[in-house]
């Protein structure tokens, strides 16, 4: 009876303390379990945001480059315009200069006035 006993009393004391512990661990448990879930609705919340940003953003995007391809056209031609007008305006000067050396070869004679 006396064995009984002294095995009852570590029973006792191992489930007291057990109790405890378990106690302990599921009230912890508990608290880690509302903390996720709250910070899972603020995450969940987040990615909805961040969605639509995103979605604004790619729209965003798309237009920009539509005005970038829309700006660069303009800028493309407007090279091509200046390119030949250059060009032009080359071909002038040198027809010009040419002239000039023509004219003042065959007019060697004619005298500027003082």
């Amino acid at each position: 009876a006396e064995d009984d006993e002294e095995i009852y009393d570590k029973m006792a004391c191992w489930c007291q303390t057990n109790d405890k512990e378990k106690t302990k661990a599921i009230a912890d448990a508990q608290a880690r379990i509302e903390d996720l879930t709250t910070r899972i609705e603020g995450l969940t919340a987040m990615v909805a945001r961040l969605g639509t940003e995103i979605k604004n953003l790619e729209k965003e995007v798309a237009s920009n480059q539509d005005s970038l391809d829309k700006a660069t056209a303009i800028r493309e031609k407007q090279l091509a315009e200046f390119n030949a007008e250059e060009k032009d305006l080359l071909e002038s000067i040198s027809a010009l200069k040419s002239a000039v050396t023509v004219l003042s070869k065959h007019n060697s004679f004619i005298q500027m006035p003082m």
